[in-house]
């Protein structure tokens, strides 16, 4: 005799539990917690590589070709607009939705013992995503998308002995070309999705290994032993697709109503006025305008990656895993943090290009670009740190925290200033 059928819903449960484990807290499930961040993300780098598969079938890589099929796209081909939309705004949310997960892990302490090397995972991924975006502005080969990765490429010159080699490199030669395109599309199109299909499963796995994500509880809040616990299916598979479903609605509805924009064919012979990065990483080329390029582009972004990357292995006096910001305490201090660098940071901006740069002007002295600013910088983020934690009484935790959100709003602050307030020639305006 035959064995019976089985049932196609086991298959896909045995599936789906392979990523997550077979029971949940039910608290986890609260959506207070990750705020479906994860899902968000996932799904939005299901529709790239979906959307990018599809704009192959068009896209020609090089620069005789690249912009007229780009024109073709949204003219001849049915749905071709609106496919190109739902690709640029998925992989411009993708970055959002990377950035708010990052920080959800952060503010709520999920970075700690057993989820180190998950953060560390974590940050590998959101690299992908920006280094995605990237190549990606590129390809369409218009005047914006030219001379933003010209400008930003040429930040690596300042690297010291490796910098232009590996901006040459990158480039193919001294400056955007055929080479340029066809690399950045090898990666954009190759490359990145293979990475993405490794890291992306590996993180999932260590999720699962560390039990599912932190269990939310309130400032000094004792856990129940046991948790009470649910299903994985159907209770969190079924408020996951929930998630994901309303995530590709929301992108749909962007494509419907808003084009991807497109400026004139590159012209390496004129540039436009004026010249801009990728609006991701203006906070970069802002800083390049008030601090020395060493600093601004070498040093500054060099210990914030080591800072990150140290972030989960320092000595805590602590595990605050679950609870946002750490304590009451820690609202209190990232709040405050928030503000300081926001008000700080705009007012060095003014200062800087209002008063300093008169001065040195008329002086014929760059002194504002030498080793004063990152010295004050550094003292300034080194007395907070202290601040929060002797006379505001903070945690390690609490301080780290502070310190990140600072930093964190500062960043902001310069990329809103560029983005916003920058006019012909760069300087400031009220609306750029």
């Amino acid at each position: 005799m035959g064995s019976a059928p089985q049932d196609p819903r086991k298959y896909l449960r045995n599936f789906l539990l392979h990523f997550r484990p077979t029971e949940v807290p039910e608290r986890a499930l609260r959506f207070s917690l990750a705020w479906g961040l994860g899902v968000a993300s996932t799904t939005l780098l299901m529709l790239l590589m979906a959307s990018g598969l599809l704009l192959k079938f068009v896209y020609e890589p090089t620069p005789a070709s690249a912009y007229d099929s780009i024109v073709y796209l949204g003219r001849e081909v049915p749905l071709g607009q609106l496919l190109r939309n739902l690709h640029r705004w998925s992989g411009y949310a993708l970055l959002t939705t990377t950035v708010l997960h990052l920080l959800r892990v952060f503010y709520t302490g999920a970075f700690h013992a057993p989820r180190q090397l998950n953060w560390i995972v974590g940050l590998l991924l959101f690299a992908l995503v920006v280094v995605s975006n990237f190549t990606g502005y590129l390809l369409p080969w218009d005047q914006i998308s030219y001379w933003a990765i010209t400008i930003s490429t040429s930040i690596l010159d300042y690297l010291p002995a490796v910098g232009t080699p590996l901006k040459q490199w990158i480039l193919g030669g001294s400056e955007p070309g055929p080479a340029t395109l066809m690399n950045f599309y090898a990666i954009h199109t190759a490359v990145l999705p293979i990475l993405f299909l490794f890291a992306l499963p590996f993180h999932f796995w260590r999720i699962r290994k560390a039990n599912g994500t932190v269990v939310p509880r309130a400032p000094g809040e004792d856990l129940p032993v046991p948790l009470p616990m649910v299903r994985t299916v159907p209770h969190l598979v079924t408020r996951e697709a929930a998630v994901a479903l309303t995530v590709a609605a929301v992108v749909l509805a962007l494509a419907l109503l808003f084009d991807a924009p497109l400026a004139e064919q590159a012209n390496p012979g004129l540039s436009p006025n004026p010249t801009k990065a990728p609006w991701y990483f203006m906070g970069i080329q802002e800083t390049l305008m008030h601090l020395h390029p060493l600093f601004a582009a070498v040093v500054i972004p060099g210990l914030v990656v080591l800072g990150l990357l140290a972030i989960p292995y320092l000595s805590y006096d602590e595990n605050p895993a679950g609870v946002w910001f750490c304590s009451a305490a820690g609202r209190k201090s990232a709040l405050l943090a928030a503000v300081l660098g926001v008000a700080l940071t705009t007012a060095a901006v003014l200062i800087d290009e209002y008063l300093l740069a008169a001065g040195s002007a008329a002086r014929g002295d760059p002194v504002r670009h030498g080793l004063l600013p990152f010295v004050v910088i550094a003292v300034l983020c080194a007395g907070f740190y202290a601040w929060v934690r002797k006379p505001l009484g903070g945690s390690r935790n609490e301080a780290v925290q502070a310190l990140f959100t600072l930093l964190i709003a500062a960043f902001l602050a310069l990329t809103l200033i560029g983005n916003l307030f920058r006019g012909p020639g760069m300087q400031l305006v009220w609306a750029g």
